[in-house]
């Protein structure tokens, strides 16, 4: 019981981590990052390059953002700001990206798997049950991104101008506040979570090339359920996440695998504002 309840934990703490990027750029630019899951592929194959030359692996979290920050700037620029009247063509425009990425990370690095070290090894005597250090780690990488999140936003001038052009960009922009400077930090910022995420779940799994496929299918439907607000998110984590390690070990870890997708699109037929929304 106690290794079930850390797994779920631990799980959805990964699922939170890791869809935070792409909620706050649906959240401020009303924009579907399809790119998501490529971006996450990118910090994977960073925490890789940056152990494989024998740097610490700590450093792999902090590289992961800072390349996944200028990444999400670049893209910004010359991706997505020419197609902000056209938000279809923008969201077709981050699938064909995401796309672009993996093929040149394949011939960068080939299809082989790789992998990549952990900062922490080993297992943490919890609850009457040995467990992964790592992992509880992640629990703890969770709360503190969800706090500094909700900081950012609702307690710093970038926040409060995040805010007003959520609410009307118009009014925003007649107020003095520079719309296109915030959709591009904001690109940026959730570039640079989804690369970090990447590097946070690398010690846990190999990488490939389309590593970042399942949890962008995931972290999807996670955002839609949340209502795009992080406190909607984390019991959005908590409840699918928990549900897909249930079905995992009790029924069947195949079911298990699509649990998020079908309960989430049965949560919105029910309410279809999402969770933390009435």
């Amino acid at each position: 019981m106690a290794v079930l309840l850390l797994d779920i934990l631990t799980t959805a703490s990964m699922l939170f981590i890791v869809a935070t990027g792409l909620m706050i750029i649906l959240g401020v630019m009303k924009l579907i990052n399809f790119a998501h899951g490529a971006f996450l592929t990118v910090g994977g194959y960073t925490a890789h390059v940056v152990t494989a030359h024998g740097f610490s692996p700590w450093l792999t979290i902090p590289a992961a953002a800072a390349f996944g920050f200028v990444l999400g700037i670049v893209v910004e620029r010359l991706v997505v700001r020419p197609l902000y009247s056209r938000p279809l063509d923008a969201i077709l425009a981050t699938w064909g990206l995401g796309i672009i990425i993996a093929q040149v990370i394949v011939f960068g690095f080939g299809r082989e798997v790789q992998f990549a070290q952990s900062p922490i090894s080993g297992t943490i005597d919890l609850l009457g049950t040995a467990y992964s250090s790592w992992r509880l780690i992640l629990i703890a990488v969770a709360v503190v991104l969800g706090l500094l999140l909700t900081a950012l936003l609702y307690l710093t001038r970038f926040g409060l101008n995040a805010r007003a052009v959520i609410m009307n960009e118009n009014l925003a922009r007649g107020l003095g506040i520079d719309s296109v400077k915030v959709r591009a930090v904001t690109f940026g910022l959730g570039a640079a979570l989804a690369c970090a995420a990447g590097a946070l779940i690398t010690p846990l799994l190999s990488v490939d090339p389309n590593m970042g496929l399942p949890w962008l299918v995931n972290s999807f439907m996670l955002v839609l359920v949340s209502g795009v607000a992080v406190p909607g998110l984390a019991l959005a984590s908590l409840v699918l996440g928990g549900a897909q390690v249930l079905v995992s070990t009790f029924v069947s870890p195949i079911l298990g695998g699509i649990t998020i997708v079908v309960l989430a699109a049965v949560i919105l037929r029910i309410k279809p504002q999402g969770l933390s929304r009435g």
